[in-house]
């Protein structure tokens, strides 16, 4: 059994930063695609950044992309998602999930196990 735990949410200003981390318990963790996904109210789930289990490949939605950067640490058992440039519309409940599938990372389906969440609220 794998679980995940989310810490490093919380209310930060229109282009502020914040740091999110994953904390894993249980085997094998260097051998799991981890990802980062997040629910605004309202919406459904949305696929933000992954990173294959080598490290080597990372993933990011458009709306992203240049602003997130995701990494992991396979000797702490962590991912991380580092936000930059914060925007209104990045407001979301903010998920880490792990999967094993050979392929689609960068898709909800992949996961099989996620973390409680952890929220993330940027003000205008």
């Amino acid at each position: 059994q794998v679980q995940l735990a989310e810490s490093g949410g919380g209310l930060v200003q229109a282009g502020g930063s914040l740091r999110l981390s994953c904390a894993v318990s249980g085997r094998a963790f260097s051998r799991y695609g981890m990802g980062w996904i997040r629910q605004a109210p309202g919406k459904e789930r949305e696929f933000v950044a992954a990173i294959t289990w080598s490290a080597d490949i990372t993933y990011y939605a458009d709306s992203v992309k240049g602003r997130f950067t995701i990494s992991r640490d396979n000797a702490k058992n962590t991912v991380y998602l580092q936000m930059n440039s914060l925007k209104p519309e990045d407001t979301a409940v903010y998920y880490c999930a792990a999967g094993s599938r050979a392929w689609g990372i960068s898709m909800i389906g992949y996961y099989d196990y996620w973390g409680q969440g952890t929220q993330v609220t940027v003000s205008s």
